[in-house]
């Protein structure tokens, strides 16, 4: 019997050249992938791990040391700023669009093709932007609160769309159960929806974490290029705009080089820490 099965439905079928050509590009794209990686990360550590040193980490920068640390906290309150301001706005207004908006509302088409469009613009054009209605018209000047105003707005298309889709993700039949159970729709929307979303959610703001701690062009016309542990009001530099001003000056090669050490293991630790957190407040499967 199982002879005969296999005659009539063969297991192993050989592979055509086109299927083997197939194969070997898509081992050859995971290769070439891999490698880029490893070879971009190898050179970033092999560069900077050297010339790591405990002046780099004094709380006050100067010419002597070129101290970091000043940056890396800044790049902490950028972080936080930016966040506090755009996660409220893009989850609610996802929930809006897809929880209560119609989706053949004109609405929904402009504010989707306003998020689509808002992702595709580059940082410079922005930069630009904060320069003038944060920095001029709204007089904040160079500052904090102006980064982080112009950050918000940039990545407010990908939390928003994130979002969105997370939302799309959640069965219809868990909404449906909750409703005829006698829960309220509030009650449903975050009790069952959104804590069966937070993974999809937490990956979109994962992402504007990496975008605002390597943003260097819209900052540098709307947060300034200070040195200094800078307070909501004041002009300081984040880590990428000081990697960024060491390279330009030109005598601060190595200094640089391990800077970016740092806003690499930063970048890493960010994204370890979201996926722990992701995953820890992911509702258990169902059986």
């Amino acid at each position: 019997m199982d002879s005969k099965l296999e005659s009539t439905y063969p297991t192993h079928q050989p592979l055509d050249k086109l299927s083997l050509t197939l194969r070997a590009l898509v081992y050859l794209a995971i290769a070439t992938t891999i490698g880029l990686f490893a070879l971009l990360v190898g050179y970033i550590l092999y560069s900077g791990i050297p010339h790591l040193s405990s002046q780099l980490f004094e709380w006050h920068y100067n010419t002597q040391n070129v101290s970091m640390l000043p940056s890396i906290i800044n790049t902490l309150s950028m972080v936080l700023l930016s966040l506090l301001i755009a996660t409220p706005i893009a989850i609610f207004g996802a929930i809006y669009l897809q929880e209560y908006a119609r989706s053949d509302s004109y609405l929904v088409f402009i504010i989707g093709m306003a998020a689509e469009t808002l992702a595709g613009i580059p940082s410079i054009v922005y930069g630009l932007f904060g320069f003038l209605a944060f920095v001029i018209y709204a007089g904040m000047g160079y500052s904090m609160l102006a980064g982080a105003l112009t950050l918000s707005i940039m990545v407010l298309p990908f939390i928003l769309r994130n979002t969105q889709e997370a939302l799309k993700c959640v069965p219809l039949t868990y909404k449906e159960a909750g409703l005829a159970l006698g829960a309220r729709q509030l009650a449903v929307l975050f009790r069952i929806i959104l804590p069966c979303a937070i993974s999809g959610i937490l990956s979109g703001v994962i992402l504007s974490v990496g975008r605002i701690v390597g943003e260097s062009a819209a900052l540098l016309y709307t947060s300034g290029s200070v040195a200094q542990i800078a307070s909501v009001a004041e002009s300081g530099r984040t880590l990428s705009v000081h990697i960024y001003q060491l390279l330009i000056e030109g005598l601060y090669i190595k200094q640089a080089a391990a800077s970016a050490v740092v806003l690499l293991l930063f970048v890493v630790g960010v994204n370890m820490l979201s996926h722990f957190i992701a995953k820890r407040l992911s509702p258990p499967p169902l059986v």
